[in-house]
């Protein structure tokens, strides 16, 4: 394997991969069993797996990979420019969140809710790697990820093009129910712990917050995240 390709695992990571005309696939190893799972899919592809023993998986991966009987190799997604995505719906934008179960998870809610485009810092995020495609699961192959050099600029950048930014924060004044939720909207999510830097703050049109009336006023990251695309696009 090429530290420079995708390693993808997983029965919907690797589905969502080979249902995508975009993927160049370079190898496939597969269980017996996991391969006749997929075999529509798979041929669809014109691809010949390789069969092995899930031991075989279990070596190249790590003991706690749950791979589920399947490992590709891929050609990294070309991903687009700021400047390049739709000027429509809702964008998520992340402030160094850099867990990449958190991030995968947040892209598997950007799916689910047909976000425009996932973007975040080129530092201080999670690179494209096999744990974030798992947790991911298959969202990876849907939802346009831009990397930006500066947030506080790709937010300016946003508001050229028409977008409003909301930050989530728990201790806003304003409940998210209240603001104008017409599209085209931005979200900022900020790192568990320290939440939005003070630029990022200070970048965004509206700071708001989920009305929760539980003794536990904040979420996981990529709960809020969840909860947050719901009520905007409800």
């Amino acid at each position: 394997m090429s530290e420079a390709n995708d390693i993808i695992y997983g029965v919907h990571p690797v589905a969502e991969a080979l249902k995508n005309p975009r993927r160049k696939i370079y190898a496939l190893k597969a269980s017996k069993n996991a391969a006749d799972r997929l075999a529509d899919d798979i041929a669809a592809r014109g691809i010949t797996p390789e069969i092995v023993h899930p031991n075989v998986l279990d070596r190249a991966l790590g003991a706690d990979a749950v791979h589920q009987g399947l490992l590709m190799e891929a050609r990294p997604l070309p991903q687009p420019r700021l400047d390049q995505i739709e000027r429509s719906g809702v964008v998520v934008l992340l402030d160094q969140v850099t867990d990449p179960h958190n991030v995968g998870a947040i892209l598997r809610t950007c799916a689910a809710f047909n976000v425009t485009a996932l973007v975040a810092t080129a530092r201080h995020s999670p690179e494209a790697s096999a744990v974030l495609f798992k947790s991911a699961s298959g969202a990876y192959e849907h939802v346009p990820f831009v990397k930006v050099t500066n947030l506080a600029r790709a937010m300016a950048e946003l508001k050229e093009y028409g977008f409003r930014i909301l930050g989530l924060d728990s201790e806003a004044p304003e409940d998210i129910a209240d603001v104008e939720r017409t599209p085209p909207l931005a979200i900022v999510l900020g790192a568990e712990g320290k939440g939005l830097r003070q630029l990022t703050r200070e970048s965004c049109d509206h700071l708001v917050r989920l009305d929760l009336t539980g003794p536990i006023r904040s979420l996981n990251v990529s709960n809020a995240c969840a909860v947050t695309l719901y009520a905007l696009t409800r």
